[in-house]
């Protein structure tokens, strides 16, 4: 019964989503964590320097500008839905389940250069699918990839997403270099043209080419988990999991888009936690992009799970181990 409420797509889904994300972030807005404590503050990329470089804002200000971006990203994972409903039907599922992930890791709970990188990538995604059966050159591979360049102006990990031009045109496209061509001038214009004038306004570029290769390169402060952010850890990858082999097996009788669009999103899963588990400059902060195709994931299993037990037992197990995080660190 849990379960199909939420399944629902009615304005009160809406409002309980919206109450369910700011009780998510309460903790946060009690207890705003230190931005400067994850590290990204030392040596900034150009476009979050920016941001981070703006006065007299503390810790709460840059709370609610995480929290403020959380949502965005939750309405354009239900909008790139609603164009090509590639999970099958209009739902509200990725939202919901994007916030509650959100919940997992309290210390990422505010303003950090992953969350507007993510959105770049949402965005970067839906121009990689447009290029499907787009007649000669599909240029749209070049707006992908610049607002992958774009995004890597906040955090430069986020290069490494480029690989999903070529993933994507390997799903999509004939395997045109052109396309891969243009995919990489789009990577490379917004570093070359940010460089460019950061350079003739007579910044030190040693110090920035350093300060990119720390970023790239250097080592990230490992996290250290706490038992229920292990067990909400533990919870929400059960259940990627069980959806994830759900997926696979029974994908049903989607259109090749669809079938293609949920690839993309796999492919970003696994570039996801493959810079986790293998860069030591990727910390939880990837928890973010990784969040996006898990919340597709996800969603399309409880779409399309036959049995009803099973999938409510995990739906209902998700948000009390979230919930269990929140509440003690509250108290």
């Amino acid at each position: 019964m849990f379960l199909k409420r939420f399944r629902r797509t009615g304005p009160e889904i809406v409002i309980m989503i919206i109450i369910i994300s700011i009780l998510v972030w309460t903790g946060s807005f009690l207890h705003p964590p230190d931005p400067t404590g994850q590290g990204f503050s030392e040596r900034p990329m150009p476009l979050y320097s920016i941001l981070t470089g703006l006065p007299h804002i503390g810790p709460l200000v840059y709370a609610f500008a995480g929290f403020i971006l959380v949502l965005l990203l939750s309405y354009l994972l239900v909008n790139f839905n609603t164009a090509d409903l590639f999970l099958g039907e209009r739902t509200f599922l990725p939202a919901l389940f994007f916030i509650l992930l959100s919940g997992i890791f309290v210390t990422q709970q505010t303003m950090n250069p992953v969350l507007p990188a993510a959105i770049l990538l949402l965005v970067a995604s839906v121009r990689i699918m447009d290029s499907y059966k787009v007649q000669g050159v599909a240029y749209s591979f070049f707006d992908a990839g610049l607002l992958i360049g774009i995004g890597s102006m906040f955090y430069f990990n986020f290069l490494w997403f480029g690989l999903l031009l070529i993933i994507g045109i390997a799903l999509l496209r004939t395997g045109s270099f052109r396309e891969i061509m243009i995919s990489v001038l789009g990577v490379a214009t917004p570093l070359f043209l940010l460089y460019g004038v950061l350079y003739i306004a007579g910044k030190d570029f040693g110090k920035l080419a350093a300060d990119a290769n720390y970023n790239l390169f250097g080592e990230a402060d490992p996290h250290k988990f706490s038992v229920t952010e292990l067990i909400a850890l533990i919870t929400a990858g059960i259940i990627l999991l069980v959806s994830l082999l759900h997926l696979l097996i029974y994908p049903g009788g989607k259109k090749i888009k669809s079938r293609k669009t949920l690839s993309l999103m796999i492919w970003t899963l696994l570039l996801a936690l493959t810079l986790y588990f293998v860069s030591r400059s990727v910390s939880t902060e990837m928890f973010w992009i990784a969040a996006i195709p898990a919340s597709y994931i996800m969603s399309h299993y409880f779409i399309h799970a036959r049995r009803k037990l099973i999938p409510e037992i995990l739906f209902v197990s998700l948000f009390a181990a979230v919930a269990a995080v929140q509440i003690l660190n509250l108290i």
